[in-house]
């Protein structure tokens, strides 16, 4: 009996060693790999800015400055997001917001709103999700035109009804078996208008060089 005993202890601490390893090993790779992934989303950010410009202007020699801020109620991140002033002549004709919708089906979708200077929406990207594929991740262009449906569109006011998916008695389409994705872009898209509507000439003022 005590050598069976001992022989159940001896594989008790081999199993524990051995998920402690693997949790170890797990720790350690999203240590170093962390950074990298991060520096490739911003990466892609940066390259996706045209993407949501109007035409005309991406095809300008535009500058642009760049102001830092966080707001988690707004952009859906307690992490700093950039909003960027796209500026011809030095006059600002459009803005690009970093924003993250923070409650689709498989966590957190990361966005680019652009916005035309009369504060309508000249374009929105998605540049990170892990929705599910053949579902949610009709919200990539190469995947479906459903994103496009935003280009035009602007805020009344924050009660807004028509900042919704049909479902919800709005004017979006959803996708057939998944409407937690679209209505999660939906709403961090219509919270980008509501934050650009009250805080435009303070972003305006502190913006500086990228």
């Amino acid at each position: 009996m005590t050598t069976k005993r001992q022989s159940m202890t001896k594989n008790a601490a081999m199993l524990a060693l051995f998920a402690f390893a693997c949790t170890l090993l797990v720790v350690i790779v999203n240590y170093f790999t962390e950074p990298r992934i991060e520096q490739q989303v911003k990466a892609q950010l940066i390259r996706s800015t045209n993407e949501v410009l109007s035409e005309e202007l991406a095809d300008s020699e535009y500058q642009q400055r760049c102001l830092i801020v966080n707001e988690p109620q707004f952009l859906g991140s307690d992490k700093d997001q950039t909003i960027r002033l796209i500026e011809l002549n030095q006059v600002t004709a459009a803005y690009v917001y970093q924003s993250i919708a923070p409650d689709g089906y498989s966590g957190q979708i990361r966005l680019l709103v652009g916005l035309n200077a009369d504060s309508t929406i000249s374009g929105v990207r998605v540049v990170q999700h892990n929705e599910t594929p053949g579902l949610g991740d009709k919200v990539e262009t190469r995947k479906s035109d459903w994103i496009y449906q935003f280009n035009g569109q602007g805020l009344i006011d924050e009660k807004d009804s028509r900042w919704a998916v049909k479902k919800d008695g709005g004017q979006f389409d959803a996708f057939t078996g998944a409407t937690i994705t679209p209505r999660a872009v939906v709403k961090a898209v219509k919270n980008v208008l509501i934050y650009h509507a009250t805080n435009q000439q303070s972003i305006n003022d502190n913006a500086t060089d990228c």
